[in-house]
């Protein structure tokens, strides 16, 4: 009786195997990479601006702009611009509206996280980036300073830099765009300002301001561009560009261009 029913969990397990590989077998064919060339384009959302990963400047119009036109071009279609000005404005992708008619790739501060990974494939990463602090002059400390918060991005942690600036002793104040944290700094009503690193390097740059990241238990993330979840033949062939972008210099480049560093 032991013998049959050791033979019964057996079979049941390979039976198992078998169902989910035939179910496999129906499911839709992933066409995102023959609908991008039959299409001859590629499609990708962006906000108006965040510099520098998208300036809306025609002559520098950003790493995530440059790098996707090498891609686009790799891959042999055009590239499309759909802007989008919910991902300037609000850190929940949730709110953004985005949907498969209007993009294929989400670009312009894609956080490599768990988060953004529950919702979306992403490409290679590019940069590192995280959290970051700009101030007129340099800082040893933020207590007793108020500190505003620009959380454009999507991916990082702000509950941790909520935590982080409250144990500092800062008083922290939310703000919703780059334009009002460098006025309320230039102001002196504000004393310093936390966001994405990328972003805070050129204000500081623009400013003529100081820049620091904050300290490494924040973390450090990588910017990547998004995909949408399940287009694997489009994902693929994006890694195999980045691959060929990297080995050429071609990212190393667009990076230089912009001040910005390749990953360590």
């Amino acid at each position: 009786m032991a013998f049959f029913r050791g033979l019964l969990r057996n079979f049941g397990g390979i039976a198992v195997v078998l169902v989910l590989l035939l179910a496999v077998t129906f499911l839709p064919p992933d066409t995102s990479l023959s609908e991008v060339r039959a299409a001859a384009t590629l499609k990708a959302c962006v906000p108006p601006a965040y510099p520098p990963l998208v300036t809306g400047d025609p002559e520098r119009p950003g790493i995530d702009i440059e790098l996707l036109r090498e891609v686009a071009g790799r891959i042999g279609v055009s590239l499309v611009l759909s802007e989008n000005r919910a991902m300037g404005r609000d850190f929940n992708p949730r709110n953004w509206g985005l949907n498969r008619a209007q993009c294929q790739v989400i670009a312009g501060g894609v956080v490599n996280s768990v988060q953004t990974r529950s919702f979306l494939e992403t490409g290679p990463p590019y940069a590192d980036t995280g959290w970051a602090i700009i101030s007129p002059v340099p800082l040893t400390s933020l207590a007793g300073l108020d500190v505003g918060a620009l959380v454009l991005v999507s991916g990082l942690d702000r509950i941790g830099l909520s935590r982080f600036l409250r144990a500092e002793g800062a008083t922290a104040r939310v703000l919703t765009t780059s334009d009002a944290l460098v006025l309320a700094i230039s102001a002196g009503t504000l004393d310093a300002g936390v966001t994405e690193a990328m972003l805070a390097t050129k204000l500081a740059e623009e400013n003529g301001w100081t820049v620091q990241w904050t300290p490494p238990e924040l973390g450090r993330y990588q910017l990547v561009f998004g995909l949408w979840k399940g287009d694997m033949t489009l994902k693929g062939a994006i890694d195999q560009a980045f691959a060929e972008l990297s080995a050429d210099g071609t990212i190393a480049a667009i990076l230089d261009r912009y001040g910005a560093a390749p990953i360590d």
